[in-house]
């Protein structure tokens, strides 16, 4: 999956550092990231730019970092396209290699995305700081501190037998087959949260819920958690139109074939089509 980037080791620990000239920048411009593409993704780094723009790394944002490599948020200023970095969706990032650079650009989207839509406080409304000892923001008229969030969601592999419930979304940009998904509300544990996300979108009821794995999604801000379930009762779909465009039975040797296996949706899907049994052990 896209945070699958052994040997390469993600430390995401707050540390107060500076940037050195290897370093790599993020630079965020309206769902953009500023990126080299030739065979292989690149991120710039402060030396790419220190000498067209004074003072570039006062102001940096620390991230994380990869193996010894810091990765930083520059987001004071608009760093133009040149004839090498460019602006590119950062929804294309699924596809790119190496993945530990796509995974290192998405994660850094994700934060950019943090730190632009908190910049005021919502009870006082006066301007957030940066923390000084912890990744935060914190308001220097009533102490509040926002920390980044994430939205748990559930991702459910509804099977009957030798068959697997397989779903289309009414809209976005991801038009190939997904599962059943959706997001934790207030007040209910995920296993709740499977069995009401099943009922709306497809209108099935679901039985021995199993739990099999999670997985951090950056495109979304959200924290995946997939499940396997079993239908229960009657197969028939009843979907969901406004979220939905399709949900169809598929027999485990007709399992369309995912397009990439970044993602906890496609190792699932991947996951029942190589069974031999009813064990997802």
């Amino acid at each position: 999956m896209l945070q699958d980037i052994a040997p390469h080791i993600f430390n995401n620990q707050y540390m107060d550092k500076k940037p050195a000239k290897d370093d790599f920048i993020i630079s965020i411009k309206e769902g953009t990231i500023l990126l080299r593409r030739q065979e292989e993704i690149k991120l710039p780094t402060f030396k790419d730019f220190v000498s067209k723009y004074f003072n570039i790394d006062k102001s940096a944002i620390y991230l994380f970092s990869i193996d010894e490599i810091n990765f930083f948020l520059v987001n004071d200023r608009l760093i133009e396209e040149d004839n090498e970095f460019k602006y590119e969706n950062l929804h294309k990032l699924r596809t790119e290699k190496p993945m530990w650079m796509a995974f290192a650009a998405a994660v850094g989207g994700q934060l950019s995305l943090w730190y632009d839509s908190h910049k005021y406080c919502g009870r006082c409304a006066q301007k957030l700081v940066l923390h000084s000892t912890e990744r935060a923001l914190l308001c220097p008229n009533c102490s509040d501190i926002i920390y980044p969030t994430l939205a748990p969601s559930v991702i459910v592999a509804i099977t009957n037998g030798n068959k697997l419930l397989m779903t289309k979304y009414a809209y976005g940009i991801y038009k190939n087959y997904a599962l059943v998904a959706g997001y934790a509300e207030i007040g209910e544990d995920l296993e709740q949260t499977v069995r009401r996300e099943v009922m709306e979108e497809v209108g099935l009821n679901v039985k021995n819920i199993t739990y099999y794995k999670t997985q951090p999604w950056p495109f979304s801000g959200a924290l995946l958690v997939g499940y396997f379930a079993e239908v229960d009762g009657d197969e028939t779909v009843t979907l969901q139109e406004s979220e939905l465009s399709e949900a169809t039975w598929f027999e485990r040797e007709k399992i369309p074939k995912s397009p990439s296996q970044i993602s906890l949706t496609s190792e699932m899907i991947e996951r029942f089509r190589n069974q031999t049994d009813k064990n997802i052990e």
